[in-house]
């Protein structure tokens, strides 16, 4: 988005129509013969007494208050004296500076203001303005509307002031100004110099929008002109209107069009899902997508608890301990209890006698939560960081959210090692987990090289033990093959690994559905919230991206 572009001040002529419907033939300057119209009331005067004052009216405007205050209102408007208009409103500071911006900084040298019929206090009316910046000239025509008050001290019928009367969009401390695009447009493309647009690929649109605010101008490309709104505070500006469009730079991106069209497809077919694809070896992004496509990044951005795909970085911790190991004996009782909280695994089932295979493969909780007392408070947190690289501020070129496994104690750090408690992750690291289980070393993800901007990618400051990536992948491979994840998984072969999961949220009547696998130098996750069991609801999504990686 572009954000705080500069504009110079021009003067202008302004053009007031009036006389539409629910006006009729009604004037700007006279009323029709109420004699309260124009919202004061005197007393008349008698023989040998003096004129007095007469009480402040009250109560709410009448029908010929409003249409005459609406009515002198737009007249003063239109005409450019932003002084008169403004002394007709509940805030007249407020308004002046906001209807000179209007003229000034949007640069509009005319403006059509055509009233339409009030309802009660309010007043919709349509405006029809030219802009004017340099050589360029355009046209905005929209609809606003405005509600008529009484002023309490005085008893005049006034404009009620939001800034929403200049244009509906506004919030108090916007401006609307018309002026240099901050950020030239891009073209993006992926990483085989195709190129990525939204209306090929919608899901892109916000992602594409953060490559253009920070890399037009490194692109190579020149700022075109615009009519935005100059938001207050740290919210994105928003463009109104091109007037014209600059030239654009190319940005090559990581991306891949063909996977990101499977992505895109796949998620499509749940509703609230999302997923990501990454190159292991790279830590390249192959393919985002989230459904509904122009909703909220949930892929990159989202903050939800994994849950049992967290176990991937649980069981690294745990074979780091000497606590776990492939062929091992391990417990997975129906029950277990710690810090007060008593624990279960799906449909209670329970493991007599049998491995921590076994367990990783059936998604056995109570495998994991008999292990708690045996860690300390921060090693969960430790693990993710050292070696996973969660929480290590990623730098991927877009806006992230990188994970977090925050320091918990008692129950939550038991639900943790779950997925649980305080965890909470996203497609986008659930995949990188997924990638370095596959690799054993952290390569931070990212959307646009480094090089471009050189700026330094997030690095794990240790690798995974050989003995504990060998053992880690052979309990994926086991869940791929012969546990929760191999219906989805059912045909892949090679190298390949998965972990399903499903977490509990407050208020929902379904887990949030998770999957995360990779094959080869592929690595994806998904979760479909509200899906249900990961290896039903997400394991397809992420079964279909391995296959097309």
């Amino acid at each position: 988005m572009r954000k705080g572009a500069k504009a110079a001040v021009i003067g202008g002529v302004f053009v007031a129509v009036v006389g539409a419907a629910g006006y009729g033939a009604y004037s700007l300057t006279s009323d029709d013969g109420d004699s309260a119209s124009d919202g004061t009331v005197t007393s008349a005067k008698t023989d040998g007494a003096a004129k007095t004052k007469a009480p402040v009216k009250t109560g709410p405007p009448s029908d010929a208050e409003v249409r005459k205050t609406v009515g002198d209102f737009l007249a003063a408007w239109g005409r450019g004296d932003a002084a008169e208009a403004a002394a007709l409103t509940s805030d007249e500071k407020a308004a002046r500076a906001a209807l000179d911006g209007y003229r000034k900084q949007a640069r509009v040298n005319k403006v059509t203001l055509t009233p339409g019929t009030p309802t009660g206090a309010k007043a919709p009316f349509r405006v029809s303005a030219e802009i004017a910046h340099a050589e360029q000239r355009a046209t905005w025509a929209y609809d606003s509307a405005l509600t008529v008050v009484r002023d309490a001290e005085t008893g005049e019928a006034r404009v009620d002031w939001k800034p929403s009367v200049v244009f509906p969009k506004l919030r108090p401390g916007d401006t609307v100004r018309t002026g240099p695009a901050e950020k030239p447009p891009i073209k993006a493309v992926d990483r085989n110099g195709k190129e990525l647009v939204p209306a090929e690929h919608p899901t892109l649109k916000v992602v594409l929008s953060g490559l253009r605010d920070k890399y037009g101008a490194k692109a190579g490309g020149t700022a075109g002109v615009e009519l935005y709104i100059d938001r207050a505070g740290k919210t994105p500006d928003e463009t109104l209107k091109v007037l014209s469009k600059g030239t654009p730079g190319t940005l090559r991106t990581t991306l891949d069009a063909g996977l990101q069209r499977v992505a895109e497809q796949q998620v499509a077919k749940k509703p609230k899902s999302s997923a990501v694809v990454i190159k292991p070896s790279t830590g390249e992004v192959l393919a985002l997508a989230n459904s509904p496509a122009e909703g909220f990044n949930t892929a990159l951005q989202g903050s939800l608890a994994p849950g049992s795909t967290m176990k991937v970085v649980s069981s690294a911790l745990l074979i780091d301990k000497g606590l776990a190991g492939t062929g091992k004996q391990h417990p997975c009782p129906k029950f277990a209890s710690y810090g007060g909280w008593k624990f279960q695994n799906l449909d209670k089932f329970e493991i007599k006698g049998g491995t921590f295979d076994q367990s990783f493969a059936r998604s056995c909780n109570t495998a994991f939560i008999t292990q708690a007392s045996k860690v300390s408070d921060d090693a969960l947190t430790k693990e993710a960081r050292d070696v996973f690289g969660i929480g290590l501020n990623w730098q991927t070129g877009v806006p992230t959210f990188d994970g977090a496994v925050p320091v918990q104690q008692d129950a939550s750090k038991a639900a943790s090692l779950i997925g649980q408690g305080g965890v909470r992750m996203n497609p986008l690291t659930m995949a990188s987990v997924s990638a370095t289980a596959s690799t054993g070393t952290f390569r931070q993800p990212y959307l646009v090289a480094p090089s471009l901007d050189n700026r330094t990618l997030a690095k794990a400051p240790r690798a995974m033990k050989p003995t504990t990536v060998k053992q880690l992948k052979s309990l994926m491979k086991l869940t791929a093959t012969a546990g929760t994840g191999a219906q989805a998984m059912s045909g892949l072969s090679g190298d390949i690994g998965a972990k399903t999961g499903s977490a509990e949220v407050d208020g929902q009547k379904k887990p949030n559905g998770w999957f995360t696998a990779y094959r080869g130098d592929v690595a994806a996750a998904a979760v479909v919230q509200q899906g249900g069991h990961g290896g039903e609801a997400a394991g397809p999504i992420v079964a279909s991206l391995l296959r097309a990686g």
